[in-house]
């Protein structure tokens, strides 16, 4: 007998238009916890691989890093049909996987199991199922593999990468941390911080203050969220967003700010660091996601529980 259950199993998924909705693909071992299936299929092969899926279709998946961030982004598509059920400018999640289609019962089965409203599930069995991104016209893109995240970042989508790791379940608002340079905002600084040191990127940003940044990565994917969040007010919006740098506020906060009032991007709290580690402020945030281009921030942000997403 299956073990999903029967009032969460067949609830009606919303259409979205995807011209409209913020569209987020997620791949299989970025939302469920899929790490012994695949070290099975490294070791032992595709086949056993898909025999193993099969024989376990009715057994639900255990939860992965980006659950609870699909879980709620669900809830902000609630909250936003509960003010206008004609909404169009939604969340829309479709699942990514390079499980070929013979393999791919269980995941579906695990997506109604925890209810989880999916409106697309691609199985590809392609090495490059990146291609497909702009067609669905995906704004952001999570996967637990580095070759798809560089090609999807290539193709012009904003892209991370998942590590899985255990996680502590935060509530609801959706809570949405971002570092500044080469996430946000462009790397142009830190290549000066590179070939001239800190007093030469300060120099740099003095100079430049007046001039917004150029764009990062995930700037898109920030703009179309901070258009959603401008559909509440600040008091009631199910929407949080922050940003988290390692930026002197002092010598560099000043064009940081500038550069979002400049976008119209609005965050709720910003950090300036000043070089400081993150882990205890991600800590005291609880975000459903925190995205960086520094691994040794991640790391900083496992270590504390913080659901994490490298922007390489």
């Amino acid at each position: 007998p299956s073990l999903l259950s029967p009032n969460l199993s067949f609830l009606p998924v919303l259409q979205k238009d995807p011209s409209e909705a913020l569209v987020i693909a997620v791949t299989t071992r970025a939302i469920f916890n899929l790490e012994e299936e695949h070290k099975l299929y490294l070791e032992k092969g595709k086949e056993e691989y898909i025999r193993h899926q099969q024989a376990n279709q009715n057994k639900p998946l255990r939860q992965g890093t980006a659950f609870a961030f699909i879980q709620a982004v669900q809830y902000v598509n609630e909250k936003i049909l509960e003010n206008n059920p004609a909404e169009q400018d939604l969340f829309d999640i479709l699942v990514l996987s390079n499980n070929s289609p013979e393999s791919s019962v269980r995941i579906i089965n695990s997506a109604k199991h925890y209810g989880l409203e999916i409106s697309k599930f691609c199985f590809v069995s392609d090495e490059d199922s990146t291609q497909y991104l702009k067609s669905h016209g995906v704004k952001l893109f999570l996967s637990a593999d580095r070759t798809d995240v560089c090609n999807a970042l290539r193709r012009g989508v904003s892209a991370a990468l998942i590590f899985q790791q255990e996680v502590h379940a935060p509530s609801t608002p959706l809570r949405v941390v971002f570092d500044g340079d080469a996430v946000l905002f462009s790397d142009e600084t830190d290549q000066i911080f590179q070939e001239q040191g800190l007093e030469g990127a300060v120099q740099y940003e003095r100079a430049m203050e007046a001039v917004p940044m150029g764009e990062g990565p995930l700037k898109a994917f920030a703009m179309h969220l901070g258009k959603i969040r401008k559909k509440f007010s600040q008091e009631n919006s199910p929407i949080r967003t922050y940003l988290v740098t390692a930026r002197s506020g002092r010598d560099m906060g000043i064009r940081a700010l500038k550069t979002l009032r400049e976008w119209g991007l609005p965050i709720d709290e910003a950090f300036f660091m000043d070089g400081a580690p993150k882990g205890p402020i991600l800590a005291q945030i609880q975000p459903h996601i925190f995205f960086d281009d520094g691994l040794h921030n991640i790391q900083g942000a496992q270590n504390v529980g913080v659901p994490s997403a490298w922007v390489p």
